[in-house]
């Protein structure tokens, strides 16, 4: 069982940066490709990013890329999305996830384990 625990969310102006962090209970947690996703209300939870265990390969969905950079620190088993250019439609709840699969996927059924999300809300 990984548990993990999204940080760093809060209120920024449009054009503004955040770095939120998700970190994992098991050391064991560098074994996973963590991704990164994004629900805002009433819609879908949508996939952000995703990483390797090793943090050799990133992959970004197109709303993001050059905006948004995933990396990961497996010493200190946390995972970090650094988010600049923030517009207005970025604002939603930001979750980390865990998937054992051996290659990046953005479907939310390849991952396995969830944080609990951290708001993050960019003002006009």
């Amino acid at each position: 069982q990984v548990q993990l625990v999204e940080s760093g969310g809060g209120l920024v102006q449009a054009g503004g940066s955040l770095r939120l962090s998700c970190a994992a209970s098991e050391r064991n947690a560098s074994n996973y490709n963590m991704g990164w996703f994004r629900q805002a209300p009433g819609l879908e939870r949508e996939f952000v990013g995703a990483i390797t265990w090793s943090g050799s390969t990133t992959y970004y969905t197109n709303s993001v890329k050059g905006r948004f950079t995933i990396s990961r620190e497996n010493a200190k088993n946390t995972v970090y999305l650094q988010m600049n250019s923030l517009k207005p439609e970025d604002t939603a709840v930001y979750y980390c996830a865990a998937s054992p699969r051996r290659f990046l996927v953005s479907q939310t059924s390849q991952y396995t384990y969830w944080g609990q999300g951290t708001q993050v809300t960019v003002s006009s």
